[in-house]
C-alpha cells in the first residue's frame, strides 16, 4: 500500500519535518527554513506546503488536492500550540506570514504578504497586547495593502497614492514640515494611519466588489491560492523560459508566525550576506533598518544603514548575528545570503540561501574558501565564550570548507565572461539608463561597446581609419562584411541568433554584438535606423550592452574590470588538473597574442580566407578578387605570387608568437563568390571593377590563349563591368555552404592550395632558421573521403617537399582534415590512414546533420528548445552539441580514426569548443584538445577541469553510442578480411563485457 502524500512540513522548537536537501518538494525558502530549525538556530516557528500541492492544484483545475484543507488545518493547530496563542484570536492573537517559494529563486513569483490574521476586531487585541495602538495599525495597513495587490491584483500604486495623500495632506500640516522637507511613513500617527485603514478597506472594496475578509482563515487560504496562481503568472512563465528552467513542480507556501521589525527602537530588520558579494572579502556585509518591517528595507523607500551599526546599537545581537553567520556558512559551505528581524531585542532568522555575487567575488570566495577560513580562531574562541557558537562549528570557521576541486567546480563559464568584457560604468544611475534606452534584441557577446551608427562595412572601415569608434548596424552581416566587422567597436543586427555569422564572427573577435533586434528597422538608402520612436542617422552614437540585449542611445561610460588575483590562483589549479589541451581559434599575430595571454597552449583554428580582409592592407583582398576573375591557370598563379608574401608574412608572425606551440592553419574554405560583390549589388561591383582597372600595374584580363601574340593583344585591354558580372554568375550557387568550397576548390584550383602550402612552408622555414621553434599543421576543411583527401595530401607533401629542397632545410609538420560532414564521421577509419590529425568542424557538422542552417535557424530553432512549444533539443545544438545525433557521429569517428591510427591527434574547433557541457563531452569520448575563440578560451581551460574532476569521481571516459558501427567491406577486398570499422566494432562490443562483469 502506497504511503499517503503527506501535504504539509512544520518546523519550530528545534524540530522541523523537512531538511535542507528537499528544495524540489519544499522550495528553497521552505528547505533553508527547515534546516535553521534542525541545526538550532533560532527561526520562526510555522510550516510549508509542498511543491508537489501546487503542481496537482494546477492539473485539477486549481481544486486543492484531497487532505490538504484538513493538513493546513492540523499545522495552524500545531502553530498555535507551539506559539501558545491562537490564530486571529480578539486578544493576543496570532498574526502569520505568507511567502512563495521554488526551488530555484525567480522574479516574477508572489510578494510576500505580512500580518494575516488581523482584522477589526483583533488589530484592537493586538494594540493592546503591543502597547501601541499606531504599532498594531500600521500592520493592519501593510496586510489590506499586501492581501489587496498581491493576493487580489490591485495595483499597488493606489495604496500608496493614498497613503501619500495622508502624509501630505495631514501629517506634514500636524508637524508643521516645509514643503521640501520629508514626511516618513514613521511619522504618520495612530489617528491618521485609522482614517488610512478605513480609506484602504473602501478602496479594496471598489476593486474587488467584496469586502476585504474578516474571516483570518479565508485570508490564509487566499494568501496560498495567490502563491500558487504565481506559478503560472507571466513573469515567472517568461523567467522559466528565457532560462530554461524545467523539471520543477510548482512552488511552495511557507507560513510563519510573524515576528515584529517595527515594534520599537529595539527592534529590527535586514539583509546581509556572509561575505561582501562584491569584492568576496570575507566581512559581514548587509543593510539594516531599526524599528521597521523587512518589506521597507528591500523596498528603497527608506535609506538603510549598514550592517556594522547594529554593532554599536544592538551588540548582543549583533554577535548573535555572527554567530548564525558562521554556523550557516559552515553547514552549507557556500557564501549565504540571509534574512533576519529583531523583535524587542530578540533575534529571528527568517531566510538563507547561496548569495548572488560579482564575477570578482566569485573568484575571491571560491579560493579563500578552499584555502583560509572564515574568521581568525580568536573570533571564533569569542563567539563560543559567549555561548553563541557551537565549538565544532567554531573550529569549522577558522578552517577551508571547501576543497580546490570545489573551488574549481563553484566557478560558472559566466564569472569568467565578464571578468574580460567591458560593461557598461556601474557609476551610471538606473534613471538615465531608462531614459535612453531604445530597444531590446539577444545579447550574442557579452560586454558592452558604444560608437557611431554605420550601414555598411565599408563605411565602418572608413570611420576606423579616422580613429572613429563605430557600430555596425545591418540587417543581418555576410562574409563581405567581415572587414567593417573587424574595424566595428560592435555589431547590431536585426535578425539572427546566438549563432549567426554576425555572432560567429564577432565573438572570435571578442566583439560585442547583438542580434535578432526584430524591432529594428533600416533604411540602407537614407542611412537611418528606427527602434521605437526613435530615428537615429548614420553618425549618431549608441551604446550596446552585448550582456543583456539592450541598446541606448548616445554614448555610455565603459569600464573593463579588472581580473583579481584569485582568477590567476584558481585558473593555476585548473590547468594542474584537465587532461584536455585549449588551443585559440585566431587568424592574426596579434589574435595569437592575445590567446596565450588568456592561456591558449596552440592555436587550433587559423582561418585563412580572413587574412585577405586586412583593411590596413587592400591590396591582399584587390589580388585575391584578381585571382577569382582570371580565367587560366597560368594567369591565377601569376596573381597567386602577389598573395604569397602575405600569407607568408602571416604566418611567420602567428609561429613566432606561438614558438613551437602548435598551429592548425586550415586552407581556403569558402566559395570564391563570397569574396566578390554579389549579383544583386551593382554598386559593388563597379566599385571593384574600377579598384582593379585603377591599381593594376599589369593585365587583369585573359582569354583562351592561341598564340602569345593574340594574347599579348588582348591583355592590354581593361576589365569591363560585364566581365565582373559574368564571373559573378559563374560562381553563383543555389546552396554555396553545400557547393564549391572547402577542398573541393583545392581540386579544382590546385594552384590555390600551392600557393598557401608554400606560404606556410616557407615561413615555417624562415622561423626555424631564426631558432624559433615551429610546429605547422596543415588541415584540409570539408574532405568527404579518402581519396579526395589522398590527392590534397599528397599534393601538399610534394610542394613541401620542393620547398625543403630549395632552402635545404626542414622542419615537422602535420597534414590533416577537417571532419564536419556525417560521410567523413562514417569513413573516419580509411580517412585516418591518410591523416595525422582530425579536427571536428561541429558548425557544419550539426548543419549537415540536423539539415538545418545555422544563419537561418533563429526563425524556427527556439521552438524546437522551448519545452512548452516542440522541446525537441534541451539545448540549442548550435551552442551545446547534439549529443544524441551529431555526438554519435563524433564518438563513431574518434573510435573508428583511432582504431586505425591509434596516435591520431583529435580536436574540436568549432563553436562548441569554448561550450561547456560540449567540453565535457569532449573529455568523456577522449579527445585531445578543444580549440575557441581567444576570449572563451579560459572557459575551456574551467569547463576542462571540471570534466576531469567529474570524470575522475565518476571513475569512467566510456559513452555509449545509440548507434553501433556496422563493418565496412571496402572494394577490392576479401569479405574474410577484418577492416577497421569492424575492428572497432569488436572493441566497443568487448568493453561493454567488461562494463558489465565490473557491475556484476
Amino acid at each position: 500500500m502506497p504511503t499517503p502524500r503527506k501535504w504539509a512540513y512544520s518546523f519550530g522548537d528545534g524540530k522541523a519535518d523537512g531538511r535542507g536537501d528537499q528544495k524540489e518538494l519544499l522550495g528553497g525558502k521552505g528547505a533553508g527554513l527547515a534546516e535553521m530549525t534542525r541545526i538550532g538556530l533560532p527561526v520562526p516557528p510555522g510550516f510549508t506546503i509542498t511543491t508537489d500541492a501546487c503542481a496537482r492544484c494546477h492539473s485539477a483545475g486549481g481544486k486543492w488536492p484531497s487532505g490538504l484543507d484538513r493538513e493546513l488545518r492540523q499545522a495552524l493547530s500545531k502553530l498555535e500550540r507551539t506559539c501558545k496563542k491562537e490564530y486571529g484570536a480578539t486578544h493576543d492573537p496570532l498574526l502569520v506570514s505568507v511567502r512563495s517559494g521554488a526551488a530555484r529563486s525567480m522574479p516574477g513569483m508572489m510578494e510576500t504578504i505580512l500580518n494575516l490574521g488581523l482584522n477589526d476586531r483583533s488589530v484592537e487585541g493586538l494594540a493592546e497586547v503591543s502597547g501601541s495602538r499606531r504599532f498594531a495599525l500600521d500592520a493592519y495597513r501593510r496586510l489590506i495593502m499586501m492581501y489587496g495587490s498581491t493576493a487580489k491584483g490591485i495595483r499597488r500604486e493606489h495604496f500608496e497614492n493614498a497613503f501619500d495623500l495622508v502624509k501630505q495632506t495631514r501629517t506634514r500640516d500636524r508637524l508643521e514640515r516645509a514643503s521640501d522637507e520629508r514626511v516618513l511613513d514613521t511619522d504618520v500617527n495612530a489617528e491618521e494611519l485609522e482614517q488610512l485603514v478605513d480609506d484602504f478597506k473602501r478602496m479594496y472594496r471598489e476593486y474587488t466588489g467584496e469586502q476585504f475578509p474578516q474571516n483570518p482563515l479565508d485570508q490564509l487560504k487566499g494568501a496560498i491560492v495567490a502563491v500558487f496562481d504565481s506559478w503560472m503568472a507571466e513573469k515567472a512563465v517568461t523567467y522559466r523560459r528565457v532560462e530554461r528552467i524545467s523539471g520543477l513542480a510548482g512552488t511552495a507556501v511557507n507560513v510563519c508566525r510573524m515576528v515584529f521589525g517595527n515594534m520599537d527602537e529595539d527592534s529590527g530588520t535586514g539583509v546581509c550576506f556572509s561575505r561582501d558579494p562584491s569584492t568576496g572579502e570575507a566581512v559581514f556585509y548587509g543593510d539594516m533598518l531599526i524599528n521597521a518591517q523587512g518589506e521597507d528595507v528591500v523596498s528603497g523607500i527608506h535609506t538603510p544603514e549598514k550592517l556594522a551599526e547594529l554593532k554599536t546599537l544592538m551588540p548582543e545581537v549583533y554577535e548573535q548575528l555572527e554567530a548564525a553567520r558562521a554556523i550557516l556558512e559552515v553547514h552549507y559551505r557556500d557564501m549565504q545570503d540571509l534574512e533576519f528581524t529583531i523583535e524587542r531585542g530578540k533575534l529571528y532568522m527568517l531566510q538563507c540561501r547561496v548569495g548572488k555575487r560579482s564575477p570578482v567575488a566569485a573568484f575571491k570566495i571560491a579560493v579563500d574558501q578552499a584555502t583560509k577560513g572564515l574568521m581568525s580562531p580568536a573570533a571564533a574562541r569569542r563567539l563560543v565564550k559567549k555561548k553563541y557558537l557551537p565549538k565544532k562549528y567554531a573550529v569549522a570557521a577558522a578552517k577551508p570548507v571547501i576543497t580546490k576541486d570545489e573551488a574549481i567546480q563553484r566557478i560558472e563559464p559566466a564569472d569568467i565572461e565578464r571578468l574580460f568584457y567591458p560593461v557598461l560604468d556601474p557609476d551610471v544611475k538606473g534613471d538615465e539608463l531608462e531614459r535612453r534606452w531604445l530597444g531590446q534584441g539577444t545579447g550574442a557577446v557579452p560586454g558592452a561597446a558604444c560608437g557611431e551608427v554605420v550601414f555598411t562595412a565599408e563605411d565602418a572601415e572608413t570611420r576606423a581609419t579616422t580613429g572613429a569608434a563605430a557600430i555596425l548596424v545591418r540587417k543581418e552581416t555576410s562574409p563581405e562584411d567581415v572587414g567593417g566587422m573587424y574595424a566595428s567597436a560592435g555589431i547590431l543586427t536585426a535578425t539572427g541568433g546566438k549563432t549567426s555569422h554576425a555572432a560567429v564572427v564577432a565573438r572570435g573577435w571578442g566583439k560585442c554584438c547583438i542580434v535578432g533586434c526584430g524591432a529594428l528597422a533600416i533604411d540602407y538608402n537614407d542611412k537611418t535606423m528606427m527602434l521605437g520612436a526613435e530615428v537615429l542617422r548614420e553618425g549618431d552614437a549608441i551604446t550596446l550592452d552585448g550582456s543583456t540585449g539592450r541598446i541606448f542611445k548616445g554614448r555610455i561610460d565603459l569600464v573593463r574590470p579588472d581580473a583579481p588575483p584569485e582568477y590567476r590562483t584558481l585558473m593555476g589549479w585548473c590547468d594542474k588538473r584537465r587532461r584536455l589541451k585549449v588551443y585559440a581559434n585566431v587568424d592574426t599575430p596579434s589574435g595569437a597574442e592575445k590567446g596565450l595571454d588568456l592561456g591558449a597552449e596552440g592555436i587550433g583554428l587559423c582561418r585563412t580566407e580572413h587574412m585577405f580582409f586586412d583593411t590596413s592592407q587592400p591590396q591582399r583582398i584587390r589580388a585575391m578578387r584578381e585571382m577569382i576573375l582570371a580565367e587560366t591557370p597560368e594567369h591565377r598563379r601569376r596573381v597567386l605570387e602577389k598573395l604569397l608574401p602575405y600569407q607568408r608574412e602571416d604566418f611567420e608572425g602567428i609561429l613566432t608568437v606561438m614558438h613551437g606551440r602548435p598551429v592548425t592553419i586550415r586552407l581556403l574554405d569558402p566559395p570564391l563568390h563570397e569574396f566578390l560583390p554579389h549579383h544583386d549589388n551593382p554598386a559593388g561591383q563597379q566599385a571593384v571593377l574600377d579598384e582593379l582597372n585603377e591599381s593594376a600595374p599589369s593585365p587583369v584580363r585573359q582569354p583562351p590563349p592561341e598564340d602569345s601574340d593574340t594574347q599579348q593583344a588582348f591583355e592590354t585591354k581593361r576589365m569591363t563591368i560585364e566581365d565582373i558580372r559574368r564571373r559573378v554568375d559563374q560562381l553563383r550557387e543555389a546552396n554555396p555552404m553545400l557547393g564549391h568550397r572547402g577542398c573541393r576548390l583545392c581540386i579544382s584550383y590546385p594552384e590555390i592550395l600551392e600557393m598557401q602550402v608554400r606560404a606556410i612552408i616557407e615561413a615555417a622555414v624562415n622561423c626555424a632558421r631564426n631558432r624559433t621553434k615551429v610546429l605547422p599543421e596543415i588541415m584540409i576543411p570539408l574532405s568527404i573521403d579518402p581519396k579526395e583527401l589522398s590527392i590534397l595530401v599528397d599534393r601538399v607533401r610534394v610542394v613541401a617537399d620542393v620547398v625543403f629542397k630549395e632552402q635545404n632545410h626542414k622542419v615537422k609538420y602535420l597534414v590533416g582534415t577537417m571532419i564536419e560532414t556525417p560521410r567523413a564521421a562514417l569513413v573516419a577509419d580509411r580517412m585516418a590512414e591518410v591523416a595525422e590529425f582530425f579536427s571536428f568542424g561541429t558548425n557544419d557538422l550539426t548543419q549537415l546533420t540536423l539539415a538545418i542552417s545555422r544563419d537561418d535557424a533563429g526563425r524556427f530553432l527556439p521552438d524546437y528548445v522551448d519545452p512548452t512549444k516542440a522541446g525537441v533539443f534541451s539545448d540549442h545544438p548550435f551552442q551545446s552539441i547534439d549529443i544524441e545525433g551529431v555526438g554519435v557521429l563524433l564518438k563513431m569517428a574518434v573510435d573508428r580514426g583511432k582504431a586505425a591510427r591509434p596516435k591520431l591527434k583529435l580536436g574540436i574547433c568549432g563553436e562548441h569548443g569554448g561550450d561547456p557541457a560540449s567540453i565535457r563531452f569532449c573529455e568523456e569520448i577522449g579527445l585531445d584538445y578543444v580549440s575557441c575563440s581567444p576570449l572563451r578560451v579560459p572557459i575551456a581551460r574551467l569547463a576542462a577541469a571540471q570534466a576531469a574532476i567529474m570524470v575522475k569521481t565518476a571513475g569512467t571516459r566510456i559513452v555509449k553510442s545509440k548507434a553501433k558501427p556496422r563493418s565496412v567491406v571496402r572494394p577490392g577486398r576479401a569479405k574474410g578480411r577484418t577492416t577497421s570499422s569492424s575492428r572497432v566494432a569488436a572493441k566497443e562490443r568487448a568493453t561493454k563485457r567488461k562494463i558489465r562483469r565490473a557491475r556484476a
